[in-house]
C-alpha cells in the first residue's frame, strides 16, 4: 500500500523523486477504531499521520480546533516541537499512513518548502506558494519591480528654456516629455499635452518660458516599488507617466502608462480611458461591464488580492463619479458629497455587490425640488450597470441615507448611543464610508463629529463588537469543511471569516479613533499604536486576502456557469492545499475573536 502513497497532495507534492523514495521506504499503515485517541496532549509524537480513510478531530478541552479528512496530515507542529499540544481522536474508523519522525526531519532538512507547508503559519505558507511555479499559485507580473519595466530616458531643461527649444528636443530625442528644474515647487514636467496650452497662450513660443506652464511637483515612484503599486498610483492621481527615483532620490527615468500597461498586459487603463471619455450613460454601462472581465483576467494572472481590490475601488469610484455628474445638476454635485459604504467604501469589493451609498448635503444649501427623482434615477443607472439595489435600502434614493452634514452627524451619534441592532448596523456601514464625488470635506466633517462622541463606554463598545459572533461557532465550520453531516456543504466565507476580521478590526479602530476606512489601513494603524501585535496584524491581512481570493474564485466560477453569484465555497471542490490554508485562516479568525472577547469585554453583552 505505501507504493500507492498520494504524492499529489500537499505538502508531499513538492518532493523530488529521491525524497519520494525516502517516504516509501519509511511509511507504514496504522488503524484506529472509532473513539480511539491517536495523540494525547503532552504526548511525544513519533510519526506524522496522513489520513487514508476516516476523520480525526483535534480538540483542546471541550473546544474543537479542527477536523482532518482523507489526504490531510497531522501533527506536524507537534512532531517538530517534540510534544502534542492538542488531543486527536478518531471519528469513526481511521486508516492512515504513518511516516517516521526521522524521515520527516530528513525531508525538512532537504526541502524547505516541505517544512514550511507542513508546520508553518499561514503567512509562511502563502509566501512559499508565491514562489512555486504551479498552476494554482503563479507569481504575478504586478509583483515585479518598477525598474524591471521599460523606463524612458529622462531629459531635463531649465525653467527659463523657451518652448521652441523644448519642441526641438522633443523631435531630436523622440520623446513627449521633459523634466523642468528651477521651479519653486520642485521638479516639474512639461509634456506634449501641455504644448497645446502653450500654443493657445498666444505669445511667441520663442519668448514663452517652459517654467510658466510646467506641472509641479512631479508624481514619483521608487525603482524598488512594485509595478502593481505603480499602476494603482497612476489610476489614483490620473497621470500618464511617473518619474522613477533611485535609492538616492536621483532620477532614473520615466515610466509611461502605455509601457506599464503593456508590460502587465491587462486592460485596466483602457477601462479608465473609456470611463473618462464616455459621452453618455450607455458608454459608461459598457465600461462597467468590462470591470468584471478585468477582475477575472487579473485573478487568472495571479495578481495580489489587495492590489485587485484597490484597482476595482478606483475604477468603481471614477465610474460612480462620472455617472453622478451625468445624472445630477452641477450645482448639486458641488454642494454635496456622494459616498459609498460597506466593502466598496473599504476598498475590499471585487465582484459587484449591492449598492451601499448615501448623499451628504452642505448645511444651508437648498437642493433641487426634484432631488428624490434625481437620486432614484442614479440608483436605476447603477442597477443598469450591474450593481443591484440594496435589500436594506441603504441607498441615496432612501431619504434616511441623505441629508445635511449636521443632520448626518446627529444620526451617526444616535447610532452610536442607541442599543438597537439596526442602529449598530447603520453605524458599522457608515464607518466605512468613502467619498467618490463632490465635496469630500463634508464626510470628514461628519466623521470628526462622530469620533468626538465615541466614548470609552465598555458596554457600548462590547455591544457593537459582539456582531463578530452572530454567525455561530467554529465547530460547525470544521464539520462543513470536511463534508460531514447532512447540512449544506457550502461555506459562506463572508460569515465564517471575512466579516469577523473586518468588523473586529473596525471595532478596535472605533475605540482607538482610527479614521482610516480600509481594513489594511486600520490594521496598520492599530499595529502602529500597539493595539495589535505586528504578527497578528500580518496574519489577519493574509487570512483576509486568502478568504477574499477563495470567495472570488467561487464567484467567477458561478459567473462562468451562469449561476447567481454567492461566493460560497464547496470545500470538496478545493485542493488539499487550499483546504489546509482555509483551516489555517479560520484558526487565525478564531484567535482574533478570542482576543476581541478579552480586549473589548464581549462578556458584557
Amino acid at each position: 500500500m505505501p507504493n500507492a502513497f498520494h504524492f499529489s497532495a500537499s505538502p508531499f507534492d513538492c518532493l523530488t523523486a529521491d525524497e519520494q523514495r525516502l517516504v516509501r521506504a519509511s511509511v507504514d499503515i496504522a488503524y484506529f477504531p472509532e473513539g480511539a485517541v491517536v495523540l494525547e496532549v503532552g504526548a511525544v509524537p513519533t510519526h506524522l499521520f496522513i489520513l487514508i480513510k476516516g476523520y480525526v478531530t483535534q480538540t483542546e478541552g471541550d473546544e474543537v480546533l479542527a477536523t482532518y479528512g482523507p489526504d490531510d496530515s497531522f501533527d506536524g507542529r507537534g512532531l517538530v516541537a517534540g510534544r502534542a499540544s492538542s488531543r486527536f481522536v478518531a471519528t469513526g474508523e481511521v486508516v492512515a499512513y504513518q511516516l517516521a519522525r526521522e524521515a520527516v526531519n530528513e525531508l525538512i532538512a532537504r526541502n524547505t518548502t516541505f517544512g514550511a507547508l507542513l508546520f508553518s503559519d499561514i503567512g509562511h505558507k502563502l509566501s512559499v506558494l508565491a514562489q512555486r511555479p504551479d498552476q494554482h499559485q503563479r507569481q504575478s507580473l504586478t509583483l515585479a519591480r518598477v525598474d524591471e519595466a521599460y523606463l524612458r530616458p529622462a531629459h531635463t531643461v531649465g525653467a527659463d528654456c523657451d518652448i521652441v527649444t523644448v519642441v526641438k528636443l522633443f523631435q531630436a530625442q523622440r520623446t513627449t516629455s521633459v523634466l523642468v528644474t528651477g521651479l519653486a515647487g520642485g521638479l516639474g514636467i512639461f509634456t506634449n499635452t501641455t504644448l497645446q496650452r502653450a500654443i493657445l497662450d498666444g505669445r511667441p513660443l520663442t519668448e514663452l518660458a517652459v517654467g510658466e506652464l510646467a506641472s509641479s511637483p512631479v508624481v514619483t515612484v521608487r525603482a524598488s516599488d512594485t509595478l502593481g503599486d505603480a499602476m494603482a498610483l497612476l489610476l489614483r492621481v490620473r497621470v500618464h507617466r511617473l518619474v522613477v527615483l533611485g535609492e538616492g532620490a536621483q532620477v532614473l527615468g520615466i515610466l509611461e502608462a502605455l509601457d506599464l500597461f503593456s508590460f502587465l498586459a491587462n486592460h485596466s487603463h483602457l477601462i479608465t480611458v473609456q470611463i473618462e471619455q464616455a459621452p453618455d450613460l450607455e458608454t459608461l454601462a459598457q465600461a462597467a461591464g468590462q470591470i468584471t472581465r478585468l477582475i477575472g483576467a487579473l485573478y487568472r494572472s495571479g495578481t495580489r488580492i489587495g492590489l485587485m481590490a484597490k484597482l476595482v475601488q478606483q475604477l468603481n469610484a471614477r465610474l460612480f463619479e462620472r455617472a453622478w455628474a451625468m445624472v445630477a445638476p452641477a450645482e448639486l454635485v458641488a454642494h454635496s458629497c456622494l459616498l459609498v459604504m460597506g466593502s466598496e467604501g473599504r476598498g475590499e469589493q471585487l465582484l459587484k455587490t449591492d449598492q451601499d451609498n448615501g448623499l451628504l448635503l452642505r448645511d444651508g444649501y437648498s437642493p433641487p425640488p426634484d432631488l428624490q427623482a434625481i437620486c432614484q434615477r442614479y440608483s436605476d443607472v447603477l442597477a443598469r450597470f450591474g450593481y443591484p439595489e440594496c435589500p436594506g435600502h441603504i441607498m441615496l434614493n432612501n431619504p434616511a441615507w441623505r441629508g445635511t452634514a449636521s443632520e448626518f452627524t446627529q444620526r451617526a451619534r444616535q447610532w452610536l448611543l442607541l442599543p438597537e441592532a439596526d442602529s449598530l448596523m447603520n453605524l458599522a456601514i457608515f464607518l466605512d464610508a468613502h467619498a467618490v464625488a463632490g465635496d469630500g470635506t463634508l464626510l470628514d466633517q461628519v466623521r470628526r463629529g462622530l469620533m468626538a462622541v465615541a466614548t470609552d463606554n465598555d458596554a457600548l463598545v462590547a455591544r457593537f463588537a459582539s456582531a463578530v459572533e452572530q454567525f455561530g461557532g467554529a465547530a460547525g465550520w470544521w464539520t462543513r469543511l470536511l463534508g460531514l453531516g447532512h447540512e449544506a456543504r457550502q461555506i459562506n466565507l463572508k460569515k465564517a471569516g471575512i466579516f469577523p476580521i473586518v468588523h473586529g478590526v473596525r471595532s478596535l479602530a472605533l475605540v482607538r479613533h482610527v479614521a482610516a476606512t480600509g481594513t489594511a489601513e486600520r490594521v496598520a494603524a492599530l499595529v502602529a499604536d500597539g493595539t495589535l501585535d505586528a504578527e497578528l496584524g500580518q496574519e489577519l491581512m493574509q487570512s483576509l486576502h486568502f478568504l477574499m481570493g477563495l470567495r472570488l474564485q467561487a464567484g467567477l466560477a458561478e459567473i462562468d456557469t451562469h449561476r447567481t453569484v454567492t461566493g460560497n465555497v464547496d470545500p470538496q471542490l478545493l485542493s488539499i492545499l487550499e483546504r489546509d490554508l482555509l483551516k489555517d485562516a479560520l484558526a487565525v479568525v478564531k484567535r482574533f475573536k478570542a482576543l476581541l472577547h478579552q480586549r473589548l469585554r464581549l462578556d458584557l453583552v
